[in-house]
């Protein structure tokens, strides 16, 4: 079955570019031009991935990923937006956006991050086996997808969870930004390291005891990031 993607653009020529890009790739297109409509859309339709341009009538991007996060942390969501500003990217990302692409893209570049994201979407959904990480007041569940902090279930966009899983699995060693793009992104192409640093803020935001402080992701100036060993 091919997966579905809910394009949220106002732009007809911009939507009408996406559309046809995707579905010449074998995905089924749904569009919106209005954010009070699409978010209807979202909760009927229940889309495999979202586009989502920020400058909408009705409602914008912003407020339509802060309400689906609320209701659903693992839809993976790309936003759109025409102004290179690194204030409305880091905006986008803390409100739960996965990927972000200013405006005039590349078909090229925005196929790659849908095949990247929904690839990573469908790995990590098909992990029966059992596996728990656990470390003073933080769990996580690999197999299902689920962290707990001091026993309370805190959700994860499924960006945040692929970082996390990663850094746990390579505890102890230092990994540089790009070797998360890479990783963790999937991107074949130079990416904007930015994205990572957001999406670790967000992290220590959500399990650390003191993020300004943390203790376990830990930054290693000039290179990247470590995540701590056991003891």
């Amino acid at each position: 079955m091919s997966k579905r993607i809910m394009v949220v653009e106002d732009e007809e020529a911009i939507a009408r570019l996406i559309s046809y890009n995707l579905q010449k790739e074998g995905y089924e297109v749904q569009v919106s031009g209005d954010g009070l409509d699409a978010l209807r859309k979202i909760r009927s339709e229940k889309p495999d991935l979202l586009i989502l341009d920020i400058m909408l009538p009705g409602m914008d991007g912003y407020e339509i990923c802060q309400a689906v996060r609320k209701e659903d942390s693992s839809l993976p969501v790309i936003m759109l937006s025409a102004r290179d500003d690194e204030l409305d990217k880091i905006l986008g990302l803390e409100l739960g956006g996965d990927d972000y692409l200013t405006k005039p893209f590349s078909p090229r570049e925005l196929i790659a991050r849908v095949r990247a994201l929904l690839r990573r979407a469908q790995t990590t959904h098909a992990a029966p086996d059992h596996e728990t990480f656990l470390i003073d007041r933080l769990a996580v569940d690999f197999s299902g997808r689920e962290i707990s902090v001091n026993d309370q279930i805190v959700p994860l966009t499924p960006k945040e969870f692929e970082l996390l899983e990663y850094l746990i699995r390579h505890r102890g060693k230092v990994v540089s930004r790009d070797q998360l793009l890479d990783r963790v992104w999937n991107y074949d192409f130079a990416g904007d390291t930015r994205i990572v640093d957001v999406h670790i803020s967000r992290l220590r935001e959500k399990i650390e005891p003191d993020p300004k402080n943390p203790s376990y992701i830990q930054t290693v100036r000039g290179v990247g990031y470590r995540f701590k060993e056991r003891g």
